[in-house]
């Protein structure tokens, strides 16, 4: 064997053995998925549950019907479908649909069983806005920790927590059958049906919070694998007619009294801070009007609020001035200055009124208080 054959045979063990090595190094560096659960990158952090609560309540709205039914629902993907309860919207084709930016929408039932307590609600101005993931192929288990958000009683985007206190439970309550449900230690009340059950791990629906014991902390939702093929189905070819509504129906949602501007006013600016709080601040910034984006760029508005946190609402006074109102709130909060948080108080009034048909942050003065 000559020189030269050495050479190209040492070689190959080289690059061999450096492959090992490399392999070995590799499997230390990557972590190993346990149970199926999603490999985290680099520099990435598990969300908070005030992370999960925040964006889930951006996909839940409040419906309202012109029966008088009230009730609940979640976006589930770009064409601006909802999913709800059927009890929620039978006899009807048209909606209200209140947004957790303070929008008032139409939407139109075009989905609905008689037998199974699901619908889905199309919302065209929704559209192209995502939604919430869902459970497609597992199951919940007892002891899993959920969170329920809906309008109980008609309180906008509450959020309650509790755990999946039972499985495969049965309910008739007529005209609906209500087979293997989820039995939940969040109380249901009116106005929470058709509001999603959301793992508090992930993130992702679990059901569709459907009834619940009066008097009772006990809940039921329904499992969303069990009807996602129904709702996709309506989602992919709506259903041209709905049981006891004809085709050529003329009813449109009558003009009645809108939610008093002040309690939309009071509940844009809450919303508002908790978008920052959350460290949402490009939703935040979208709650603003035109004329107060073009006078602060995204990135300035962020500044302005990054070095804040834990703000509070202590107080507020609100005043009306014709279709406009100002929204006054002292605010406690922890202000980063000279590189250590500090205790603060504000006063800031905001002047929120319609921007296109939408309501928004108009603008706002502020000062601090001793």
């Amino acid at each position: 064997m000559n020189w030269r054959a050495i050479l190209v045979i040492l070689g190959i063990f080289l690059m061999l053995g450096g492959g090992v090595i490399a392999y070995a190094e590799l499997k230390e560096i990557v972590p190993k998925q346990l149970n199926g659960a999603p490999l985290i990158a680099v520099g990435e952090k598990n969300k908070s549950l005030k992370d999960i609560i925040f964006e889930t309540q951006k996909y839940v709205v409040m419906i309202e019907t012109d029966s008088g039914n009230q009730g609940s629902g979640f976006l589930y993907n770009d064409q601006g479908d909802l999913i709800t309860n059927a009890h929620v919207v039978s006899g009807v084709r048209h909606v209200r649909v209140k947004t957790a930016d303070a929008r008032e929408l139409a939407g139109e039932v075009i989905g609905i069983s008689t037998e199974v307590d699901v619908a889905v609600v199309r919302v065209p101005e929704l559209a192209g806005g995502g939604g919430l993931s869902l459970v497609k192929f597992e199951k919940a288990s007892v002891g899993d920790e959920v969170l329920s958000v809906g309008s109980p009683l008609g309180l906008h985007n509450t959020v309650t927590t509790g755990i999946i206190s039972g499985v495969g439970r049965s309910l008739q309550i007529s005209p609906y059958t209500y087979n293997d449900l989820y039995q939940i230690s969040t109380p249901i009340s009116h106005g929470n049906s058709g509001g999603p059950l959301v793992d508090t791990t992930s993130g992702s629906v679990l059901g569709i919070n459907s009834a619940g014991l009066e008097n009772s902390s006990i809940g039921f939702s329904i499992p969303i694998v069990n009807v996602l093929p129904l709702i996709e189905g309506w989602s992919k070819e709506p259903m041209t007619m709905l049981p006891g509504i004809s085709l050529t129906d003329d009813e449109h949602v009558s003009e009645e009294e809108k939610q008093p501007l002040d309690q939309l006013a009071s509940y844009l600016v809450k919303h508002f801070y908790d978008a920052i709080n959350i460290g949402d601040y490009v939703y935040a910034y979208s709650l603003l009007g035109a004329d107060w984006q073009e006078g602060i760029s995204y990135v300035k508005f962020r500044d302005s609020y990054i070095h804040m946190r834990n703000i509070s609402i202590d107080d507020e006074h609100i005043s009306l001035n014709e279709e406009e109102a100002m929204v006054t709130v002292v605010l406690s909060a922890d202000e980063r200055m000279e590189g250590a948080y500090k205790f603060v108080k504000q006063q800031i009034t905001f002047r929120v009124g319609y921007d296109d048909d939408q309501l928004k942050l108009l603008s706002s003065k502020a000062k601090y208080l001793q």
